[in-house]
């Protein structure tokens, strides 16, 4: 069984299908149609819309689980991928959880417990408080060691939940009651702590394999560092500023860390890299397959979830660590059905246009298809777009090309946005960490000039079919501002 919707119930179930095994379904009411369903060997109703009262439902899911005779569950991400009780839960039913243990859950979910196993690993980590919900001795100590700003960070969760950015005595104490109130209501663990912040970090994480023979490696590194709202929106591989032996060190650290806390399976071992001291420090580990895997997947020529399959069925690993060896440069844009230029406000509506490119050295993991309705129920993410090339350059020339070349009609969606972050000169340097967007003020406005988005609104008209009576009149000149085709138009965008 695969316990999730959407691109990566699509992805298992190749993968699974290939290795010939029959795969099992489950939806929501608004996914009756997806092709996650269709894909299916079988599918079964959730009975429900929200996430809470279908893919969160562990019972629900276990009785599906018995019913169909499935032998083993993939969680994906997501949704019950990362509950410790969710994976208790199918060991206890006889059901095979293709992931990591319990236990390896719980000690890596918590933030402070999982810093402490990685301080005993010999990683560096970024320095500290105990958990604080008030300013006591203990957080003025701390901020006489290390100073402002400060990051304040919840213990549990993730996403951005739960964090605030200090600069001053004064707004400690708030942002320690509000950060603890949100990370609360977030993940029901209001546990917030002091960390030392670090100015202009790389997000770059380590994939890890291990085995359940004592077999542990890990498979080269990912930057993450274009984010949005603390999520990750572009990932690439190899990163532009490692050098071999920091990639060298951050790798023997993630196998160390992995090892401490004798993990198996698929994980990801994520580091903040100091862009001004070059220094890396462990920030946390997601026992989890990770969004961004299929980029590792390109310049290696391996199947991560097929090694998740034979992990949990018992073989050892074959693979050596000098096997591993990139060839070429791969990136990954995640296809947000949102608005770049409002907020990154989310969109919803029917794909009435669903075109993706393709060419060589392009991959594109969708849960979507044309004609299917995107609702307010689930993560916004319509699909993974994902480009090879021999080298950087050529890698981000076929992204920039694929972009261009896929329309969407019927809801906004961040591909123009993603066109203009891969042009930027910026970022086409690799000289980019975390606050890229925020810094980069001209990313929030569309490039397209007044004379484009009359030709997009023709073609709106056109491709919706629409009679000509109900077209929308195309002015040229002062008056075309008035006639955006966006105003107009309703929720359509064109790359």
């Amino acid at each position: 069984m695969v316990a999730n919707r959407g691109e990566i119930a699509v992805r298992v179930q190749q993968t699974l299908k290939t290795l010939g095994i029959s795969t099992v379904a489950v939806y929501s009411d608004p996914d009756a149609t997806a092709p996650h369903v269709l894909m299916a060997d079988e599918a079964w109703p959730l009975d429900g819309k929200s996430a809470a009262e279908t893919y969160l439902d562990m019972e629900k899911i276990i009785t599906i689980a018995h019913r169909s005779g499935a032998e083993a569950i993939h969680p994906g991400y997501g949704f019950l991928s990362e509950n410790p009780m969710f994976a208790r839960a199918c060991a206890e039913a006889g059901i095979v959880f293709i992931g990591p243990t319990p236990e390896s859950m719980e000690a890596l979910g918590d933030k402070i417990s999982s810093k402490e196993l990685a301080q005993q690993a010999g990683a560096p980590v970024v320095p500290n408080s105990p958990p604080c919900d008030r300013v006591d001795d203990a957080v003025d100590r701390f901020v006489a060691t290390w100073g402002f700003p400060l990051l304040v960070k919840a213990a549990a969760g993730g996403g951005g939940r739960g964090m605030r950015l200090v600069n001053s005595v004064e707004g400690l104490a708030p942002a320690l009651e509000s950060a603890g109130r949100e990370a609360q209501a977030a993940f029901g663990d209001g546990r917030v702590f002091l960390e030392r912040y670090i100015p202009r970090p790389r997000h770059v994480e380590i994939q890890v394999l291990a085995d359940g023979l004592g077999n542990t490696l890990h498979l080269l590194e990912r930057d993450c560092s274009i984010q949005r709202r603390y999520q990750k929106i572009i990932e690439e591989t190899p990163s532009p500023v490692l050098t071999p032996e920091l990639r060298r060190r951050m790798g023997e650290a993630a196998v160390a860390v992995t090892r401490s806390a004798g993990y198996v399976n698929a994980g990801t071992v994520e580091f903040l890299v100091d862009s001004e001291s070059g220094e890396f420090y462990f920030l946390e580990m997601n026992t989890r397959l990770q969004v961004e895997h299929p980029i590792t997947e390109e310049v290696l020529g391996l199947d991560l979830v097929e090694w998740q399959v034979r992990i949990a069925s018992g073989e050892k690993l074959t693979l050596k660590q000098e096997d591993i060896q990139a060839r070429g440069h791969a990136v990954e844009c995640r296809i947000y059905a949102e608005d770049p230029y409002n907020d990154f406000a989310p969109s919803v509506g029917t794909l009435e246009r669903w075109l993706p490119p393709n060419g060589p050295g392009l991959r594109l993991d969708s849960g979507v298809t044309q004609g299917q309705t995107v609702s307010t129920y689930y993560d916004s993410m319509l699909a993974k777009l994902i480009a090879w090339g021999p080298d950087r350059v050529s890698s981000l020339r076929r992204m920039e090309l694929a972009l261009s070349q896929f329309p969407v009609l019927g809801l906004v969606t961040n591909i123009q946005f993603l066109r203009q972050v891969i042009r930027h000169p910026q970022f086409m340097e690799g000289d980019y960490d975390t606050g890229f967007l925020s810094g980069n003020s001209e990313l929030s406005q569309p490039e397209s000039p007044e004379e484009d988005l009359n030709l997009a609104q023709a073609l709106v008209a056109w491709a919706m079919d629409q009679a000509p009576s109900q077209q929308p009149r195309i002015q040229a000149g002062p008056a075309a501002a008035q006639n955006n085709p966006w105003r107009t138009a309703g929720k359509l965008r064109l790359p």
